[in-house]
């Protein structure tokens, strides 16, 4: 959790049960500091702490095209078997990215108390 986010994202990957929970907090079109909560292997706990690094103090524009394969060129490169991982830190922050959209076109800037279900 983070103390004033205004966005949160969460992904799954329903085939190895990974799952990952991204907070934001957004202001002034810029994330000011990002957040993960992971529950998976290894991979994902450092997608999610990377996707965070990549986020944090930049504008909304160029979050928006942070992709998985920019998550997993920023990890030195996931094996293979792991490229799910850097897959679930996109989803999360696509997720995120919509929930704070969703919570902007409401007029509900009020900061998360609960995770999304």
């Amino acid at each position: 959790m983070l103390e004033g986010a205004n966005a949160v994202g969460r992904a799954e990957n329903t085939a190895c049960g990974d799952e990952l929970q991204l907070y934001l907090e957004i202001r002034g079109a810029r994330v000011l500091r990002a957040r993960f909560r992971t529950f998976g292997c290894a991979a994902s706990i450092a997608a999610g702490s990377m996707l965070t690094e990549l986020v944090a103090g930049v504008s909304l524009d160029q979050v928006r095209r942070i992709t998985s394969e920019e998550v997993n060129a920023a990890l030195g490169g996931l094996p293979p078997l792991k490229t799910h991982a850097s897959a679930l830190a996109a989803d999360a922050l696509s997720a995120a990215l919509e929930d704070y959209h969703r919570r902007s076109e409401t007029a509900n800037p009020d900061p998360i108390t609960q995770p999304s279900p």
